[in-house]
């Protein structure tokens, strides 16, 4: 039950922690000419992922020193709790996102538009996310190859961020009632779906790179065959199967459903066109939870290369 609630409770905060840096993020680069920063109501958003991910992050430490203790998550083991984050670069890398996470949440408070306090929330929140990296298996390297393991990590962690972000971002755009949308909101999400399109190369290509990387430490070449046949090996074909299939979206989107849009806004008929584009963009955003879901679980296991199989 530990196990379960440990792995519950990692996958939320990567969700919220995603959320909160993909989000303020894409408020830069994917809301460019929305003057009045009221396309999407960023700020509650903003606000609910920087409390929740707060509160997670207190949940996490005490599940994760009562696992370590051998003690019952409750009553809290206080003295558990004291010896992780005071004895250890995890400890050490939590406090980092705790004083991140308030200063995201008071910043998110007053976001508005593309303002000095969403950068604030913006650069915050990609510490507290990037501070995740001590959470998996690449802060146990050593040497040369756990900081090259550890880089690599941090780097996966904010292309992801900034995936998902944009994939929420995205459909709250589209999903506007058509009661709601004109002109100008159809230019705005015209322009941050092309727009994306051009960032997203960039993100794809350090998610693969990274996640060879990745791959080649906690896998190993000589453990490919056998990957099948074990748990962590099958959640990690699971993963690389939906991100293939989040591959696959993104491409239909960028070639296919944004021209075609575009062409619709010209036309004045754009309905169609707008529900073809939520319904893609909800199918990938679900295979993006679920991923998180997978390396939340993933990080628990002990990798291939570890078990020395």
């Amino acid at each position: 039950m530990g196990d379960w609630l440990l792995i519950g409770i990692r996958f939320a905060l990567y969700l919220t922690l995603t959320v909160l840096f993909g989000l303020s993020t894409f408020g830069f680069y994917g809301l460019r000419g929305d003057g009045h920063g009221n396309a999407i109501a960023l700020r509650p958003w903003l606000v609910a992922s920087a409390v929740l991910s707060l509160l997670l992050s207190v949940g996490w430490v005490v599940l994760l020193a009562s696992s370590l203790a051998g003690t019952p998550a409750w009553p809290i083991d206080h003295e558990a709790i004291g010896a992780l984050l005071t004895g250890s670069a995890i400890g050490a890398a939590w406090q980092v996102r705790m004083v991140m996470l308030v200063l995201a949440t008071i910043a998110a408070m007053f976001a508005s538009g593309r303002g000095v306090w969403l950068g604030v929330v913006a650069l915050s929140s990609t510490f507290a996310l990037a501070a995740l990296a001590w959470t998996g298996h690449g802060a146990v390297d050593e040497a040369a190859a756990g900081w090259l393991h550890l880089a690599a990590d941090i780097l996966h962690l904010i292309a992801s961020g900034m995936w998902v972000g944009a994939l929420l971002g995205l459909l709250l755009l589209v999903s506007r009632p058509l009661a709601r949308v004109d002109s100008a909101h159809l230019g705005l999400a015209h322009r941050a779906l092309h727009g994306f399109g051009m960032i997203g190369t960039v993100v794809v290509a350090t998610i693969v790179v990274t996640g060879l990387v990745n791959a080649l430490m906690l896998v190993g070449i000589g453990n490919v065959v056998v990957l099948p046949t074990t748990l962590y090996g099958q959640l990690l074909l699971a993963k690389l199967a939906l991100v293939a299939a989040m591959l696959g979206l993104a491409s239909l989107n960028r070639f296919r459903l944004t021209p075609t849009f575009k062409r619709s806004i010209a036309a004045n008929d754009f309905g169609s066109a707008l529900g073809a584009l939520r319904a893609s963009l909800a199918v990938e955003t679900a295979c993006a939870v679920a991923v998180l879901g997978l390396v939340a679980w993933l990080g628990t296991l002990a990798p291939p290369a570890s078990s020395g199989m």
